[in-house]
């Protein structure tokens, strides 16, 4: 029996909204390509993810674009080199490889999420699990790195290149430039909207798990001795999320808990007032796609599944009829990880400032050069040993004056101990450096596709249809003749470039029985048609169904296009007092 999933995809295939890559030569597993509803949908999605997170804040919120390829430093500082990984397993008889976490967690129905390679492999040994192709025995369990590499001009160990597997860290390198560009303001986030690719293992669940995708992201950085969050209490105190905590799941619990976002944050179920705000607008965000919010929730991250550079995580779950749980985004308390790594491999600084409320007396040592000392000693080398005391650092210097020596080597001249003299020195330090935290909300287009897709679908009785929010739906109006006659053709063309040249996104259709022009705008998701009929030609009129309930209303062609921009808008139609057909 069909899943609702299996029809959604169905149609989405046969539509033009999403279908697999490469089909002409047989696919390639974790690759789809968007048609062309699916590219508007996916438009759509888009921009209401900027309406929710970067145009509506956009009082600390700026968006910046990166290029997908890095330099493989920049991965190695961000720990992605070394922690980007799955583990892989193979079969010994058909030399298939499949991912060993979700084998183990298909075949035994449990979580198999941060287990290391010697756990995977007893687990499947004990549990005699096989190859799901052919029956054959796996392998031993191997990491594998998630990271598609490639060069940066020549083929050389020095040039090697990673795909992102995520936007952030051309966010990360940026924060001292973007930082500077909005006059040192703190907090600030920074958003990015772009692809990533990640070399998975063994994709399967059709366009569920991709190699190539969009991340929408955010990175925000803040000052953790001041993580003031007035929005949070401003837009959130009234929003409820539905949470399954880290601790609840140790006790084997499924249910989530129902929290105010600001009463988790005060109680620590957030342990960030940021993270705390930005699942709040992720659940509107996810609400806003059409998903009920009994359907969503967060579920935390244990210890042993966090990510290398997260204090805590949470993830955004959709239930799906076909899959169940279905993670959309991830919302993830970075710290100061990223660039505190970025400091220490680039030796760049990425500090922030912070003005003390009140001066900070400090201690330190000045290092004083006995110039007479130096004049008497060298007398015509003297020029050349002020050159060799100016050109070290001064840390350095104090680690080669920690030494009982009388003498000291630098850049291998030797300097009588006694021409440097240490002073301890009081300083007030009106501002300090310190390094931000972050706190993160990072979603994937195309799984916001599918649930946008899967949540518009509705049935009524023979018609199959797509009820989209008025925003999302990727064909906004639909242009239909009653017949297949002139002048009716004639008219219908001319509403539907009046139409176009209003900035509406048209269908026109004059192919077949108006019933069944009418099922096909319903199957792709056009929220409203224009029927151009014989009184059309005698009063200037026509009708405007709406999608859902099939009502029609009469409006004048000279007022079609108000008609329609209020309809996409969200007033209700049936409200703007022309008279209802049906």
């Amino acid at each position: 029996m069909s899943t609702k999933t299996d029809k959604v995809l169905s149609i989405a295939t046969k539509r033009g909204f999403i279908w697999q890559s490469y089909e002409i030569y047989g696919g390639t597993a974790g690759f789809y390509d968007l048609g062309p509803l699916g590219v508007r949908l996916k438009q759509n999605i888009v921009e209401l993810w900027r309406k929710y997170f970067v145009k509506d804040n956009q009082e600390f919120i700026v968006e910046i674009e990166t290029p997908i390829i890095a330099p493989a430093i920049v991965f190695r500082a961000s720990g992605h080199e070394e922690h980007f990984t799955d583990y892989a397993v193979e079969c010994t008889k058909c030399r298939r490889i499949f991912r060993a976490d979700h084998l183990v967690e298909e075949k035994l129905g449990i979580s198999a999420e941060g287990l290391g390679a010697e756990e995977l492999s007893k687990i499947i040994k004990e549990k005699d699990i096989r190859c799901p192709i052919c029956g054959g025995e796996l392998g031993e369990v191997e990491k594998f790195q998630l990271l598609f590499s490639t060069y940066i001009g020549p083929y050389s160990p020095e040039n090697l290149a990673y795909l992102r597997p995520e936007t952030a860290q051309g966010m990360f390198v940026n924060f001292k430039r973007v930082y500077e560009l909005m006059r040192r303001r703190m907090p600030i986030g920074i958003a990015q909207i772009g692809r990533v690719a990640r070399n998975e293992i063994s994709p399967r669940q059709g366009p569920i798990r991709l190699r190539e995708f969009t991340i929408m992201e955010i990175e925000f950085f803040y000052d953790p001795e001041n993580p003031q969050c007035d929005v949070l209490y401003e837009k959130c105190c009234n929003t409820k999320l539905r949470i399954l905590t880290a601790e609840d799941r140790r006790k084997g619990s499924d249910k989530p808990i129902e929290i105010g976002a600001c009463e988790a944050f005060e109680e620590r179920v957030i342990v960030s007032p940021w993270l705390a705000y930005w699942m709040c607008i992720a659940q509107k965000f996810i609400e806003a796609l059409g998903v009920p919010s009994e359907r969503t929730y967060f579920e935390e991250k244990l210890p042993s599944e966090l990510a290398h550079y997260s204090k805590q995580t949470f993830d955004q779950i959709v239930i799906l009829d076909k899959w169940g749980k279905l993670e959309v985004s991830g919302h993830a308390y970075r710290y100061d990880y990223d660039l505190r790594r970025h400091i220490e491999f680039s030796n760049q600084d990425l500090y922030a400032l912070r003005q003390l409320k009140e001066p900070r007396i400090v201690k330190k040592i000045d290092i004083k050069i006995d110039k007479n000392r130096v004049l008497t000693v060298y007398r015509d080398r003297a020029k050349e040993i002020f050159r060799v005391l100016a050109t070290i650092d001064k840390n350095e210097l104090l680690k080669l004056l920690s030494t009982d020596s009388s003498t000291i080597v630098i850049h291998g001249v030797e300097i009588p101990r006694d021409v440097i003299k240490l002073e301890e020195v009081e300083e007030k330090i009106h501002i300090e450096k310190f390094i931000p935290h972050v706190a993160e909300p990072s979603f994937g287009a195309e799984r916001l596709l599918l649930v946008a897709l899967e949540y518009a679908y509705r049935e009524d009785g023979e018609r199959a249809y797509l009820a989209f929010p008025v925003y999302l739906a990727p064909i906004q109006v639909a242009v239909l003749p009653l017949l297949e006659k002139e002048p009716l053709i004639a008219l219908a063309k001319k509403v539907y470039r009046k139409l176009i040249e209003a900035g509406f996104y048209v269908y026109y259709d004059e192919s077949g029985s108006i019933g069944r022009r009418y099922m096909r705008c319903d199957e792709i998701g056009i929220p409203f048609a224009v029927t151009i009929d014989f009184e059309s030609l005698e009063n200037n009129t026509v009708t405007v169904r709406e999608r859902d309930s099939r009502k029609q209303i009469r409006v004048p062609i000279d007022e079609l296009v108000e008609v329609i921009d209020k309809g996409i808008k969200g007033v209700d139609i049936f409200t703007l007092g022309y008279p209802v057909i049906g």
